[in-house]
């Protein structure tokens, strides 16, 4: 055969050369490729498909980290949400005036009796004439009488003065009391300030008007022998509800009177001053710091980044799955061809 073949090319070189160009050709065309896949390129692409799959499997777990925090910060936000609506905050503002609404001064004097009153300026208040004795009265006062809220039996004897109002003038208001005798080891006269005197002089029911300041309002004393100095601080108080409550901050200074009348007295002589310690008038209510609008809006950008990272890890686990088929595709293909 082989004698045969060297004999049909030596006399058909031309022929024989187109057959091994043909040979060449299919060879070129099945048994390289083959041969490449076999080898070198299967390797290759081995690896780098293990490298993309091993960064696309840290990518996913980086993104399941990311919507798990997404999540503990869902659940934290509408704790601290939940927290801040049980526990408001108290919000302290101040509003400066120049003139106060004048409040109202109830004293209880018992037995005592008023001897002057009078409103000065600028701190300066001149020196008694004639101290115990009656004097001038100009102050506006009103008494009433009315049953004790607490009690509804005892009958209480009211005088009601007007307080300061200019507070850029320094308004005070300067009040001596005369108690004639005492039976007991120390005197002292009870007062309580209610926010408007306006209010209970127009107020129709003047005595149920009372009895509901001294229901909401603090009662306070300053005693005889002494020159007692009330410095007074409006607090307004806002509600839930909406309602406003005021009541009074005060600071007392208590300076001792020396009695200079000639003949020793078994009386006693009160002084008391009212004057406003600032110009601020101090408002105060529960304000909830959770503002919901944020907290929407937060919300909203965590549920975002849970459905991104939701749809990356969706196309990421897709391309995992079609590259991993591809591989086992090629493997079959390249086994076939062997087998």
């Amino acid at each position: 055969q082989l004698s045969e073949d060297v004999e049909r090319v030596s006399e058909n070189p031309t022929e024989e050369r187109e057959g091994e160009m043909e040979v060449h050709e299919d060879s070129s065309s099945v048994i390289l490729p083959d041969g490449e896949l076999g080898t070198t390129t299967p390797s290759l692409r081995f690896s780098k498909t293990c490298l993309k799959n091993v960064f696309s499997v840290i990518l996913l777990f980086i993104y399941l980290l990311l919507m798990a925090v997404a999540v503990f910060l869902v659940y934290q936000t509408i704790s601290d949400f939940r927290e801040k609506l049980k526990h408001p905050v108290m919000s302290v503002t101040y509003k400066e005036v120049s003139l106060y609404d004048a409040p109202g001064i109830a004293f209880y004097p018992g037995k005592a009796r008023l001897l002057s009153c009078k409103h000065h300026y600028y701190d300066h208040i001149p020196p008694l004439i004639n101290p115990g004795q009656p004097g001038d009265i100009e102050c506006t006062t009103q008494r009433i009488n009315y049953t004790d809220p607490f009690t509804n039996q005892t009958m209480k004897h009211a005088l009601v003065v007007q307080g300061p109002r200019d507070v850029k003038k320094r308004e005070l208001v300067f009040l001596q009391f005369h108690l004639n005798e005492t039976d007991q080891d120390f005197s002292a006269i009870d007062y309580l300030l209610f926010s408007s005197f306006q209010e209970f002089v127009s107020s129709p029911e003047k005595a149920k008007f009372m009895k509901d300041c001294e229901s909401s309002y603090s009662s306070w004393k300053f005693s005889g022998g002494f020159r007692t100095w009330v410095k007074m601080s409006l607090v307004k108080t806002k509600e839930e509800d909406g309602s406003e409550t005021v009541e009074f901050k005060q600071e007392t200074s208590v300076v001792n009177y020396i009695d200079q009348r000639t003949k020793p007295r078994s009386d006693q002589l009160f002084f008391v001053v009212f004057e406003w310690k600032d110009p601020f008038i101090q408002t105060v209510q529960d304000i909830i710091t959770a503002n919901p609008w944020n907290m929407i809006a937060l919300l909203c950008g965590i549920f975002l980044a849970l459905f991104k990272a939701a749809d990356f890890a969706k196309l990421s686990v897709k391309w995992m799955i079609k590259i991993r088929r591809r591989h086992l595709k090629r493997t079959r293909q390249v086994t076939n061809h062997i087998s």
